[in-house]
């Protein structure tokens, strides 16, 4: 009796099951999730020279003047991208041309005319465009010469929609350089690469001209303590524009303001008429200690100066070359 009771639920049970089953009618497809296509570069290319027609520059060489003083270079190439693709294919027409004439021969058994066929064939290619589309340029890469140039990027790599435009930003650290510096940086693309190129006129020093008051203020204030010029307003003539400078340019900062104006304080000598042998550790010692109960300074830091040892050699190398002195040396 029992065993058939519980028979009977569990059928009873499988019942309802099956009838939940086929009310809820056949289980849904799965949806899937679409996405925007995504633009591939293509970088075949990328190690070929950048063909014309895919990114027009306002200029790919450009060149500026800059002060003395100015610690960096800007320069900013500006582009648009007018890439296509040309979708052509070959059509040839071939025409042939049947020239018939006619000819007498003449025999014992009389006239007889036949028919000679000459046929020409001409045959034409050229191409036929299909379709022109614009594409994207992506820039993979803005490599500098040196490491002297920075670049100011979008993230990398950059695509840049068809028809619209760009801009590279390159900055040149000028620090310790003079005369005319030429720079590069090549832009890698999926198209090609392309070769920017950077002209720097570093402009000579202008040599303050310091009016005849001051000029007396400033030996006075020498006379009673020489290392005077490295302070107060002295100071931005004297000792406030070194940084990073060498050699020449350092020389024309520090040096010139007073041994090559025109105006020279009788005090000052003309370091290109010595009357005394010079050496390299004859500039280097004049230049680091200076001479007391004199206008000349102790550039040193030991000494109280703003010149590093590495400035005052490079000092006296260049003094070294340039500067001849009038007397022969003794050996």
């Amino acid at each position: 009796m029992k065993l058939g009771q519980t028979a009977f639920w569990v059928a009873a049970g499988l019942f309802f099951v099956g009838a939940d089953l086929f009310a809820a009618g056949p289980p849904a497809t799965g949806t899937g999730i679409t996405t925007p296509p995504v633009y591939v570069p293509d970088l075949s290319h990328a190690n070929d020279p950048l063909p014309d027609g895919i990114l027009a520059w306002d200029e790919t060489s450009k060149a500026t003047d800059v002060a003395a003083e100015q610690p960096q270079a800007h320069f900013v190439f500006n582009f648009t991208n007018i890439a296509e693709i040309v979708d052509r294919t070959w059509a040839t027409n071939v025409t042939t041309l049947a020239n018939i004439t006619a000819v007498t021969n003449r025999s014992f058994w009389g006239k007889r005319i036949s028919f000679v066929t000459n046929l020409t064939t001409i045959t034409n290619i050229a191409w036929i465009t299909n379709s022109i589309k614009s594409v994207p340029v992506t820039i993979l890469d803005v490599h500098p010469g040196c490491q002297c140039t920075t670049t100011e990027l979008p993230t990398l790599p950059w695509t840049i929609a068809p028809g619209s435009n760009g801009q590279i930003r390159l900055t040149v650290n000028l620090a310790g350089r003079s005369g005319t510096l030429i720079k590069s940086a090549n832009v890698s693309t999926d198209k090609g690469f392309k070769n920017l190129i950077m002209r720097i006129n570093i402009l000579p020093p202008v040599i303050p001209k310091p009016t005849d008051e001051e000029r007396a203020r400033d030996i006075a204030a020498a006379k009673i303590d020489r290392q005077a010029v490295f302070h107060d307003d002295c100071a931005k003539c004297h000792a406030n524009n070194i940084q990073g400078k060498y050699g020449k340019p350092l020389y024309d900062s520090v040096c010139g303001i007073c041994h090559e104006v025109e105006q020279r304080a009788a005090m000052v000598p003309d370091l290109h008429n010595l009357k005394t042998p010079t050496s390299d550790e004859f500039w280097r010692t004049w230049i680091a200690h200076g001479k007391p109960g004199s206008l000349m300074p102790a550039f040193a830091t030991s000494d109280g100066g703003p010149l590093t040892d590495i400035q005052i050699a490079s000092l006296a190398a260049y003094l070294n070359v340039v500067v001849k002195p009038q007397v022969p040396i003794n050996k």
